[in-house]
């Protein structure tokens, strides 16, 4: 019998990745999370899940002042990054700064750059705009993926 519900298919949710190359340069990519498969949770209805990661993660809230501006440094560990309420940004060694606000992801991946001739290595980020930006960051057990972005498909 077929069913007259339309066929579903999988989301694709894009995040941008900080990482380093080769030659030790913090750079971004956007990149997709598309290998959704559609099963249920504890019970409930079935959804689109993508297990990026597993293991213990620390979850740390982060609320940036306005005005806030971290200077040049690396991301303490792999890290997922979302900002719930304002904007902010981030600028890598290549020159790219990526503007996110509310639901635009990044992960954060830029362990092992070189300081470059003006002394950068890593990204600096900050605010944009005159509120504060708050957001969510999940810490992950892992070590920084080297020279490849868009480590999570």
């Amino acid at each position: 019998m077929a069913s007259d519900a339309p066929e579903q298919k999988p989301p694709q949710i894009f995040y941008w990745h900080a990482w380093t190359d080769e030659a030790g340069v913090s750079r971004q990519t956007r990149c997709v999370l598309e290998r959704f498969t559609l099963k249920g949770m504890s019970g409930a209805a079935p959804q689109w899940q993508n297990e990026v990661a597993s293991g213990q993660a620390i979850v740390n809230f982060s609320v940036l002042p306005v005005g806030w501006i971290g200077d040049w440094h690396e991301n303490p560990v792999p890290q997922w990054i979302v900002p719930l309420s304002g904007r902010w940004f981030v600028e890598t060694m290549d020159g790219q700064r990526v503007e996110m606000g509310p639901g635009e992801i990044s992960f954060g991946d830029d362990g092992g750059t070189r300081p470059d001739s003006h002394g950068r290595k890593g990204h600096r980020s900050g605010t944009v705009g005159n509120e504060p930006a708050v957001l969510m960051l999940c810490q992950l057990p892992q070590t920084p993926a080297g020279p490849h972005p868009c480590r999570f498909k």
